[in-house]
């Protein structure tokens, strides 16, 4: 878990360094791309038998567009926030998770869950800073990242009651790339040298980093293991410092502490 949070880390630096000369239009489905034409021929060698019918489509729409409308806030974030901050944001999913649910599924949300999701809110106050001339557009765009993350792993919940795994991955990966496509159209940018080994490396570096994610996934709980991709954040503050002299204010370190602990709790809660 600790290897798939670094390398989640990298593609955040990786995809901070190619939107300093690209637009987050492009960098998105490069990202798609990449990951598109690895991961189908994959599927298709290992998943021989895999029926693509499904009854459910419009959750597969749905989490798709989840999923790609948080890749854009958060790659739109990363460009303009420093990149622990945009980490952070990114990674608030815990706390919106039971909200999503109440709402969506109808869940009961217990008192414990509740203390948690408040904390974390709090915790977010802290690096946002409202009302200190320090605040952010980015950081609402970060924010509904989180929020739009959160859908889609509640809706991939709802969705594997009758869906299998392949099916899910193979809908969101051809969406988000086709979709992803369209905006080439007016914001297209021919990616130099560096920027193009920037752009292979955020899709090779995700795969690899998923796959150590869903490895750690399988061998325990959530709740157990979870916590551990709150190491992102760490890793993320310390490229940001290494790479872009990035450093964190008081308040920002206390804020994220308090959101990473709301985090973990909200984790082991559920």
């Amino acid at each position: 878990m600790l290897l798939s949070a670094l390398l989640f880390a990298g593609v955040g630096a990786l995809v901070k360094a190619a939107s300093a000369e690209l637009p987050s239009e492009v960098v998105v489905f490069f990202r798609n791309a990449v990951a598109m034409a690895f991961l189908l021929p994959w599927l298709m060698l290992r998943e021989r038998g895999l029926s693509l019918r499904t009854s459910c489509l419009h959750l597969h729409l749905l989490r798709s567009a989840a999923g790609l409308g948080a890749m854009y806030c958060f790659f739109w974030t990363l460009k303009t926030m420093r990149l622990a901050d945009a980490t952070l944001l990114c990674y608030t999913q815990p706390i919106f998770i039971p909200l999503i649910e109440r709402l969506w599924l109808r869940e009961p949300v217990p008192r414990p869950t509740v203390a948690a999701v408040l904390l974390g809110f709090g915790g977010i106050a802290f690096v946002l800073k409202p009302g200190s001339g320090l605040f952010q557009p980015a950081g609402l765009v970060g924010l509904a990242g989180g929020a739009l993350v959160a859908l889609a792993m509640v809706g991939i919940r709802r969705m594997t009651e009758t869906e299998p795994v392949p099916r899910v991955v193979f809908y969101f990966t051809t969406f988000s790339t086709l979709v992803s496509a369209v905006p080439l159209a007016w914001a297209w940018e021919t990616p130099g040298g560096t920027a193009l080994a920037a752009l292979a490396g955020i899709g090779g570096l995700a795969i690899i980093a998923q796959m150590c994610l869903t490895r750690g996934y399988s061998l325990a709980p959530a709740g157990q293991v979870g916590p551990f991709n709150y190491a992102n954040v760490l890793f993320a503050a310390l490229l940001g410092w290494v790479f872009w002299g990035e450093r964190l204010d008081l308040l920002t370190a206390v804020g994220a502490a308090i959101t990473c602990a709301a985090g973990v709790i909200a984790l082991r809660r559920r």
